[in-house]
């Protein structure tokens, strides 16, 4: 029955190729112009013509297959050292981590959206309290893992030097350019970097020249470019670009704690906790740390 609908589903798209052709023709459509939608159509009919693999139920009725990877949702600041223990964690357990980096605000929102994911490892604790407060992370499973600090960087090959102080002169080393450092009205890099500044007193000099980037890894590009003369970025994003070098760092009292919590979803699938409790070993602690993260336990 499977296949035989499956051949009905492409049947019918193979006819709407047809009729697309014959409209074309008969308006004097350029061929050209059709490509992307033929594109599509004929993309939907192989996806038509391959039956759904069956999946055996898991234990408890749930369809929970043991080779699904785990997925974890992660801010991008944190790229480089999952990704190292990702591939560790993989080659001692055989289990495959899947990741998704991005600002911790847009992933909080995908999650929402019912995107999936086991794992949300987030860059500050507001967009974490957002998931918990709609139920679609487990309260239990919840822990502070990370802590980072926010630096103030240039291109490698810039000689601006500054020293962040209460009113120190960033508009004026910024001269006509702009700031890069992620949105401040939700990136987390942005709201530190916000609270920072205006803590020093220079937040309305720059308010209106920054640039606001999609996650720290985009703001950390701008600079690394030369686009703009200097960002504000977390310290371990510094630490793995050679292309830019670090000329201060905020003190630690201008903002709120940078704090990494990381929870299952409530949609987690089995193994998902085994890697979550494994980011917070010793051995898991000692790879953060290379990268320039704080572990807090």
């Amino acid at each position: 029955m499977r296949g035989q609908r499956a051949t009905w589903r492409a049947g019918c798209l193979w006819a709407a190729i047809v009729l697309l052709g014959q409209w074309a023709y008969a308006v004097q459509v350029p061929a050209a112009a059709l490509e992307p939608a033929a594109a599509q159509v004929s993309a939907a009919v192989a996806a038509a013509q391959v039956p759904a693999p069956a999946q055996a139920p898991a234990p408890g009725g749930h369809s929970d297959t043991g080779n699904r990877p785990i997925v974890v949702c992660a801010a991008a600041s944190l790229t480089d050292a999952l990704q190292e223990l990702g591939a560790e964690y993989g080659k001692s357990t055989g289990n495959v981590v899947k990741f998704s980096f991005a600002a911790s605000s847009a992933l909080a929102r995908q999650i929402e959206s019912g995107a999936p994911a086991d794992v949300f490892f987030s860059a500050d604790i507001d967009w974490m309290e957002y998931l918990q407060k709609r139920n679609l992370i487990q309260t239990a499973s919840r822990r502070d893992l990370l802590g980072n600090r926010l630096v103030l960087i240039a291109p490698a090959a810039s000689a601006i030097t500054l020293k962040i102080a209460p009113h120190f002169g960033l508009a004026e080393a910024l001269g006509k350019s702009r700031l890069a450092t992620g949105d401040p009205d939700s990136v987390p890099v942005g709201r530190y970097a916000r609270a920072a500044l205006t803590t020093l007193g220079v937040w309305d000099s720059v308010a209106d020249r920054i640039v606001r980037a999609e996650n720290v890894r985009a703001a950390l590009a701008f600079v690394d470019r030369g686009e703009v003369p200097l960002g504000i970025v977390y310290k371990t994003d510094a630490l793995v670009d050679p292309g830019v070098r670090i000329v201060d760092t905020f003190p630690a009292d201008t903002h709120p704690p940078i704090i990494y919590p990381i929870a299952l979803t409530t949609g987690a699938r089995s193994g998902a906790a085994q890697f979550a409790d494994y980011l917070g070993t010793p051995a898991a602690g000692a790879v953060f740390a290379k990268y320039g993260f704080v572990p807090l336990h």
